[in-house]
């Protein structure tokens, strides 16, 4: 995976989880500007920022870097967004 993959991951996992860039450099230890440019493909992570971004998202480096396509319910539910889950939560609360 080249910084190019990586950085259109990263985003893919942010933006999945409705989060803002300074949400995630905030969670992740870094800076606004640098979650832009590794987004963009400008910066390459080092493996210690790259293990905190993971850890801001819950996830591990094995599952950044797996290739596995499996749609898991933990996977729909975190890639919903804040108003779907609420909606999802009072479905549920009403059952």
């Amino acid at each position: 995976m080249d910084r190019i993959e990586i950085g259109k991951k990263i985003k893919q996992l942010r933006e999945s989880r409705d989060w803002k860039k300074g949400t995630l450099a905030t969670k992740a230890g870094v800076s606004p500007g640098y979650i832009y440019d590794l987004e963009k493909g400008i910066k390459c992570p080092t493996v210690e920022t790259l293990d905190a971004i993971c850890f801001a998202f819950g996830i591990t480096l094995v599952d950044f870097f797996s290739e596995k396509k499996e749609d898991t319910l933990t996977d729909r539910v975190s890639s919903l967004t804040n108003k779907q889950k609420d909606l999802l939560n009072d479905f549920l609360n009403s059952l």
